[in-house]
């Protein structure tokens, strides 16, 4: 189990901006969090699961949807031990509720309760 925990959601307004934080809450990926693969995933209500961004161990590679792309950014600070998904320009179809998961491309959510994120027009 990988357990993560997110914050920062939130209600806002289309066209406005939110900062996401994911931090780890268990023995060893807190201990080896630089060496994790991470994403974002989000659900929104009645859908499945989607992949929203990714970012390698060390940083050097990202990978975004197409829905996301260009509008978000994920970074992490390893230092800190936190992972980022730095939303800009959101849309009403971005409302949902966003997890960080271990690994790359993930199609599952990690342990944590996730943060709401709601835009309205």
């Amino acid at each position: 189990q990988v357990q993560l925990v997110e914050s920062g959601g939130g209600l806002v307004k289309q066209g406005e901006s939110l900062r996401l934080s994911c931090t780890p809450s268990g023995f060893t990926i807190s201990l080896y969090f630089s060496s994790y693969d991470l994403s974002w995933v989000r659900q929104a209500p009645g859908k499945e699961l989607e992949w929203v961004a990714d970012i390698s161990s060390g940083g050097t590679s990202t990978s975004y949807a197409d829905s996301v792309n260009g509008r978000f950014t994920i970074s992490r600070d390893d230092a800190k031990k936190t992972l980022y998904l730095q939303m800009g320009s959101l849309l009403p179809e971005d409302t949902a509720v966003y997890y960080c998961a271990a690994g790359r491309r993930a199609t599952h959510k990690g342990d944590g309760q996730g943060t709401q994120v709601t835009v309205f027009s």
